[in-house]
């Protein structure tokens, strides 16, 4: 039996450049969060900034904001176009680090707002499940807790956004709600005459941002936290006060050192398989008919990076796509929710006692 072959290693030597931030900007309402925003898109040495607006109203009315400059990102609301819609963004902003462009800018408000979305969803998915739905027929007013299942799905959706914010070779301007509250003890008791700070977000928000600002109304702007060799934020005690002529720009571009003539490298994005990448050129070679499933099918397999297994679970993909385009009719997946749903409706219609849910009620929401 003949030794498997070792990889080779492969190094290279640091850089030493510093690479684009995401910058956490938390506070109180009318602190001026969105308005340092805008502004920093009229950057000079930025390139073409977007803005996504979720849930908050200011993205038409700030571009009136001494020289801001940006584009609206237009979405439907749903959480599937949402995430479609900063795909894109991401994409745009791959293309122009390759190009040696400006880098692009990227404002999302708020993610409280986005966090929030998921909270529902799963408050709602907890109330159409069977037990929420027997408890509410007890007591319409019942607490219905959701069970952890149901918490994980929304962590894994939130996971999603922020993993793109994470990849994103350019800006990221992540805006949320942050207010005092009463600081509590292990009992969840208020604890007299102490107060605490809250940042509206999922617990890993604070992990997401490379630097931490929070703006108040009646103080100056704060710098919670920065992984930073430029400037260092003590790690006990209260966060560093910056001058009161502070701006993104001089953040990104002075304290922490970003510039456009030294463009950071661009970090590869993890992949559970080299077959991912595929999946999407076989969408758009389904566009353009089975013709192209073929020639796509035989690149599959001229492809000497990919194992054997990977090839078939292209091929699998492709062969799916090729069956839908012959035959229509069998579009539909026995697992789809469009499909739960149908399966639902025929247990009611042959139930005994329609008052009672049939099993298979409870669908998951995607």
């Amino acid at each position: 039996m003949s030794a498997q072959a070792v990889p080779k290693l492969r190094t290279r030597k640091p850089t030493g450049v510093v690479p684009w931030p995401k910058v956490l900007i938390e506070g109180e309402e009318k602190a001026g969060k969105s308005y340092v925003a805008a502004e920093f898109t009229g950057c000079d040495q930025t390139g073409q900034a977007y803005w996504l607006e979720l849930g908050e109203d200011t993205a038409d009315e700030y571009a009136g904001v001494p020289g801001a400059d940006y584009e609206i990102v237009e979405h439907n609301g749903s959480y599937r176009d949402i995430l479609g819609q900063l795909e894109a963004v991401h994409a745009e902003a791959k293309r122009a680090a390759a190009a040696k462009e400006p880098p692009v800018v990227l404002v999302i408000d708020s993610v409280s707002l986005l966090w929030r979305m998921l909270v529902n969803w799963t408050n709602d998915r907890a109330r159409r499940s069977n037990q929420g739905q027997r408890k509410l027929r007890q007591d319409p007013d019942a607490e219905i807790k959701p069970t952890m299942n149901l918490w994980n799905d929304a962590t894994e959706r939130w996971d999603k956004v922020m993993y793109l914010v994470r990849t994103m070779p350019g800006i990221v301007l992540l805006l949320a709600r942050g207010k005092e509250i009463s600081a509590l003890d292990e009992n969840g008791d208020p604890i007299p005459k102490t107060k605490d700070w809250r940042v509206q977000g999922h617990k890993s928000l604070a992990y997401d941002a490379t630097v931490w600002v929070r703006m108040r109304r009646d103080e100056p702007t704060q710098i919670v936290g920065a992984r930073s060799l430029n400037f260092q934020v003590p790690r006990e005690g209260k966060p560093m006060t910056v001058p009161a002529d502070f701006s993104l720009e001089k953040l990104v571009f002075g304290l922490m050192g970003c510039s456009i003539h030294n463009q950071p490298k661009a970090t590869p994005e993890l992949t559970g398989d080299l077959a991912q990448a595929w999946l999407p050129k076989v969408d758009d070679a389904a566009k353009d008919g089975v013709e192209e499933l073929k020639k796509l099918w035989r690149t599959v397999e001229g492809d000497e990076s990919l194992s054997r297994e990977e090839v078939r679970v292209v091929r699998a993909a492709i062969e799916r796509k090729a069956t839908e385009l012959r035959k229509p009719e069998q579009l539909s997946d026995p697992t789809s929710d469009v499909a739960r749903l149908r399966a639902a409706a025929q247990q009611d219609e042959n139930a005994e006692r329609p008052d009672e849910p049939a099993q298979g009620d409870e669908f998951s929401a995607a």
